[in-house]
């Protein structure tokens, strides 16, 4: 008899549960937010009802933009290519506060305390840090450089790497968040164009344009020093036009082994993360942009520059084959796992449209309008390190 009146207060319970007030009740953790690119909007979404809930606009132009959350879930910071630092309330579906911090932006990071927003810049270059409650200034950072690849390490502290100098340099907030501690790391390699940081917050690789190879920094040690990995690779091959520089965002740890995207090649590297030798290739449909595994590491999926932007391929992280080749659209710019790796987002930039796929029988579940979709973000980076 109580199981049976259980089961019927269930079926007449709201969907979603109200507050005293009657305004609805939602949780953080199955929100994403979708940029859109062309208007200067994000969109907000919901991972289990597979649909939108709702638009943010005036986010300024978000050609390139990128965001991280606060420690809660509920607020996302837009960083947009013309220097506009955007909080925005994912639960009230509102734009809290923005501000021009720059003249020209190109990502940023939050601290693990959740108290400082760190924003690289183009234009006039370094690194601006602002309170992440107010968008007030807490410190300026020039570098006589454009800076990139900017990421949180863990104790209040920021790396970043400059395009112009060939330097990585490490900031420590810790103590004074107005005036950090810094050091910095001479000799990473020619025109540092992108670079990430592994989810322990140990290693910072390194993508160079202006040499072969990549560049590892080991932060636990004292002093931390650059390391070249895979400096041969299309060393005796003829560079194909760029049409689109790879994301090392994008990168993946597939057991001991890195796989990255290789800059002018259609080729997909394989690289031992102990040693950063060489350990293969896999030849891809064009020129691979993201490499991004499913969370379980077991399979590979990778995105494409133009022409072959509307070609998805699926690589098995074991025998480095490709297992799959989809077609979910023109202009496919971003893919993003469910936190446990069920369904996989990709935004169809050309086709004003995300579409959501079972990452592991590939079959599309579902598709969501969207204005020229690009970056798909969930709330579960909140919790990552170098996100």
């Amino acid at each position: 008899m109580i199981r049976l009146t259980l089961t019927a207060l269930a079926l007449i319970a709201p969907a979603a549960a109200l507050a005293q007030d009657g305004t609805t009740l939602r949780g953080t953790g199955d929100l994403g937010v979708v940029i859109e690119r062309a208007t200067g909007s994000v969109l907000v979404v919901d991972q289990s009802d597979r649909a939108a809930l709702c638009r943010v606009e005036g986010l300024g132009d978000l050609s390139h933009a990128s965001l991280t959350f606060s420690p809660d879930e509920r607020y996302a910071y837009v960083f947009g290519r013309d220097g506009g630092l955007s909080k925005v309330d994912i639960l009230a579906c509102t734009l809290e506060n923005r501000v021009i911090q720059a003249g020209n932006s190109i990502g940023g990071a939050i601290s693990d305390d959740g108290r400082l927003v760190a924003v690289s810049n183009y234009e006039p270059g370094g690194v601006n840090v602002l309170d992440a409650d107010t968008l007030a200034p807490v410190a300026e950072i020039p570098m006589g450089s454009k800076t990139v690849g900017l990421a949180d390490v863990p104790g209040s502290r920021f790396i970043v790497a400059t395009w112009d100098d060939g330097e990585a340099w490490l900031l420590d907030h810790s103590a004074d968040p107005a005036n950090p501690q810094i050091t910095r790391i001479p000799d990473v390699g020619a025109n540092p164009y992108d670079a990430l940081l592994t989810s322990d917050g140990r290693t910072y690789i390194v993508g160079l344009f202006g040499e072969k190879g990549l560049t590892t920094i080991d932060l636990w040690a004292d002093p931390p020093t650059p390391r070249r990995i895979l400096p041969d690779y299309g060393k005796n091959e003829p560079d194909l036009p760029v049409y689109k520089m790879p994301h090392l965002q994008g990168w993946t740890l597939a057991g001991a082994t890195y796989a990255l995207p290789a800059v002018g090649l259609h080729q997909v590297l394989w690289a031992d993360a102990a040693s950063g030798q060489e350990t293969g290739r896999t030849d891809v449909a064009g020129q691979p942009v993201f490499v991004t595994a499913r969370p379980d590491g077991r399979e590979l999926w990778v995105n494409f520059a133009p022409p072959d932007n509307g070609k998805v391929q699926v690589i098995d992280s074991m025998t480095h084959e490709v297992k799959q080749t989809l077609e979910p659209g023109n202009g496919i710019l971003h893919m993003e796992f469910t936190p446990r790796g069920r369904e996989v987002w990709l935004s169809a930039r050309d086709d004003d449209r995300v579409v959501i796929y079972d990452s592991r029988t590939y079959e599309k579940l579902a598709e969501i309008e969207a204005q020229a979709p690009s970056g798909i973000f969930f709330t579960a980076r909140a919790h990552r390190t170098g996100l």
